[in-house]
């Protein structure tokens, strides 16, 4: 049986086996980075992302004994991540806030992603204006488009896991990716 460990804790593929709190603990060290990466990229709002994440969790933990095994306990949180950004994204009271408050992540917050230490200051410059025409093309997708273009790019998922995840064929998840790559690749062209 295969398993994924963390810290001397193991979960079995298929089961979650969760018998204390340092159990559930050990299993969100493990995959709360990725979820909250995922969130954040989604509604590029981090007190929002902090908050979805922690529903998140509270839901697994939650629904642990309905966990059927059919995913990774990976590709299960990050289903439920992807639901929670879906339900976030379209509520009412969201986009009013959305509009009131306009929080969203600045690139500078980025900045990790891009630099490496080693690069010239004209070249960060240029790095953190493409990092910002790709964020800004991708905020503009249609949100299946943006689910999908997030899960591979964002969390470097392949076409199965995000086929799990937003329980869409794998055909429907290469159609979205590929509209989206395309969509995303005709804004920065028209930014040239």
């Amino acid at each position: 049986m295969e398993k994924a460990t963390q810290a001397g804790t193991e979960f079995p593929a298929g089961e979650i086996e969760i018998q204390s709190a340092s159990d559930f603990d050990a299993l969100v060290r493990l995959h709360r980075p990725r979820v909250f990466r995922f969130i954040l990229a989604s509604v590029r709002n981090p007190e929002s992302a902090e908050n979805l994440t922690q529903d998140c969790f509270i839901r697994a933990y939650k629904a642990r004994d309905q966990f059927r095994g059919v995913s990774s306990v990976s590709t299960w949180l990050m289903q439920i991540a992807a639901n929670l950004v879906r339900d976030h994204e379209g509520s009412g009271r969201s986009r009013f806030w959305r509009r009131v408050l306009r929080r969203d992540v600045e690139s500078s917050d980025l900045s990790e992603w891009v630099s490496d230490g080693r690069t010239s200051p004209e070249s960060m410059a240029a790095a953190k204006e493409q990092v910002d025409a790709v964020w800004s093309a991708a905020r503009q997708l249609p949100e299946r488009q943006r689910t999908v273009f997030l899960l591979r790019f964002v969390e470097d998922m392949d076409l199965l896991e995000i086929a799990a995840v937003t329980g869409m064929k794998e055909g429907t998840v290469k159609t979205h990716l590929f509209r989206a790559l395309q969509s995303v690749r005709k804004e920065l062209e028209g930014k040239r």
